[in-house]
């Protein structure tokens, strides 16, 4: 019998080389060129100044970190090795790969990433997103201008081991590591071209599976090519992947049914279409639409009362069935998906629920607008919503000034912007009121309710409140490791923000994509950077 069993194995294990060989050559036999479809321009391949989707997507796959995120969204070693964590879950070393290199040949450092995270906070820089490190030793301090960089917490112990110190532990800190904020930036390539660093791909040097050719900083192709000096080359299937940028889903969509590309993004129209086909995915994601006001600029949306006014007028159940894309009436300003109560189960967005934060009613809608009227000393609403010139960019502006225009003395006049362009004016303040779009790059309600906190880079609105700060604060700093506790602390944040309507959460999105059966092992991530190429491959 045990000879048996024997043979039974020699031949499963026979079969299983066959088809490993056949799989092998199915994939070598096909040309490896994958056609991808983006819906918005890159303003950026500087890792310190990116922070928009299109361009982290682009950054994931031709930069790395030390960690990656597997098929499971689980952070797995990178460019690092090894790790090793001490001093209570403060304290993190790593040795790095050493056959690790740049996409020139020169070694990727401990020091890359020590001058990469310096970078980053060093005020000057203008990191909108410097706040994601202040989780490190004195990074908070150096970003405010209080402290020097070379205080921050992060040290080269020799050329390929790096140590990192947080000021506390930090549960998500390895999955923060495999965004690209986090990843080494080669200070002597940054210094040499100087401003224009990351402002076109030939002005950048790449640590990732794939160099990116082509892009001038504002075309709307260019490709992603096999970095061949990569450490795990051998790995990486794909010799090119060609990214074509359509902000319109129509003009995507034709190019994937003439056979020019072999994904594309879908709007309602397409959706309708085409959900019964094998080809077609409804990639939901922990992302969110919202509207802002601009409180800074115009003192009338200071006014609560006007705040909730404009909430009130707008139907979200409509604007979802308008898009018809699988996005969702927002249930608050953190969607779903966002984590569980860590003693009950219940999701995030249940137990933080506003109804008021969220629902429509026009006449309450209209006495909302009144009483701020009256308060303000004003007798009409003559504002400009900037929103994006995507599809769905469009059709949200429309829905929005139909639904607002129907209370009393209220014009609203739509201003679309390319995307690079809103971002822009919305970080710089340039708006009356405008559609933001946020996503997640970790499952936490944390990462959607600092956008508010006051020192945060993002809260454009001007919208303050002390004992919000106060929860935040605390939940980081002083429960950090009683997670009962600093989930209350998180669920009374988010009903202060609606209760007092700083934000008006809109829908929460979705991606619905169409895929050709031949492009294999692709994963979506629907929080933070959606795709990653590294294990993509083409089968005939």
């Amino acid at each position: 019998m045990r000879k048996r069993n024997l043979a039974i194995v020699a031949i499963v294990g026979t079969c299983a080389m066959m088809m490993t060989a056949c799989a092998n050559r199915s994939i070598s036999s096909t040309k490896q060129v994958l056609n991808w479809s983006e819906n918005a321009e890159l303003s950026t391949q500087d890792p310190s100044l990116t922070t928009d989707s299109t361009s982290f997507q682009a950054e994931v796959n031709t930069q790395e970190g030390l960690y990656r995120l597997d098929k499971k969204q689980k952070p797995k070693l990178a460019l690092a090795k090894s790790e090793k964590t001490t001093n209570g879950g403060k304290t993190y070393t790593f040795d790095l790969r050493k056959n690790a290199k740049w996409s020139n040949g020169e070694p990727i450092t401990a020091d890359d990433f020590v001058y990469s995270l310096r970078r980053t906070l060093t005020p000057s820089t203008k990191s909108s997103m410097a706040f994601y490190l202040y989780q490190i030793k004195n990074a908070q301090e150096i970003n405010s201008g209080k402290r020097k960089p070379i205080t921050l917490g992060v040290k080269a112990l020799g050329k390929h081991r790096l140590q990192i110190q947080l000021i506390r532990p930090v549960s998500y800190f390895k999955r923060l590591l495999a965004f690209p904020l986090f990843f080494p930036q080669n200070q002597r390539y940054e210094e040499k071209v100087g401003k224009k660093y990351g402002t076109a791909a030939k002005y950048n040097v790449f640590s990732g599976p794939f160099k990116m050719v082509g892009w001038t900083g504002n075309n709307r192709k260019f490709s992603l090519v096999k970095n061949k000096n990569y450490w795990d080359a051998k790995n990486v299937k794909l010799n090119r992947v060609n990214e074509t940028i359509s902000e319109s889903a129509t003009t995507s969509y034709n190019l994937y049914q003439s056979g020019q590309l072999d994904e594309t993004y879908l709007s309602g129209q397409e959706v309708a279409a085409n959900k019964n086909s094998k080809q077609f995915y409804q990639r939901p994601v922990s992302a969110l639409q919202r509207l802002d006001f601009n409180m800074k600029k115009l003192r009338v949306f200071n006014n609560i009362h006007m705040r909730k006014a404009i909430s009130l007028a707008i139907n979200r159940q409509d604007l979802a069935s308008v898009l018809k894309d699988g996005s969702k009436p927002a249930q608050g300003f953190v969607p779903s998906g966002m984590g569980k109560n860590p003693k009950t189960g219940e999701q995030f967005y249940r137990e933080a629920y506003v109804k008021s934060g969220v629902e429509s009613n026009l006449a309450q809608a209209k006495k909302e607008l009144q009483t701020a009227y009256q308060q303000t000393g004003t007798k009409s609403l003559n504002v400009t919503l900037s929103t994006s010139d995507t599809d769905s960019g469009k059709q949200i502006g429309e829905f929005l000034q139909s639904n607002l225009e129907r209370l009393p003395g209220v014009k609203i006049s739509i201003s679309t912007l390319p995307y690079t362009t809103l971002i822009k004016r919305q970080q710089s303040g340039n708006f009356d009121i405008t559609v933001q779009t946020w996503k997640a790059i970790l499952s936490d309600p944390i990462n959607f309710l600092d956008v508010f906190e006051s020192t945060s880079s993002y809260d454009n609105s001007g919208w303050k409140n002390t004992q919000y700060n106060k929860l935040l604060t605390q939940s980081e700093d002083k429960y950090g490791n009683q997670p009962v506790k600093r989930w209350a602390n998180l669920v009374a944040a988010e009903k202060i923000l609606m209760k007092q309507q700083a934000t008006v959460p809109l829908v929460q999105l979705a991606n619905p994509q169409l895929l050709k059966s031949k492009v294999k092992d692709v994963t979506f991530n629907p929080v933070g950077i959606p795709y990653d190429f590294k294990n993509v491959y083409l089968a005939n």
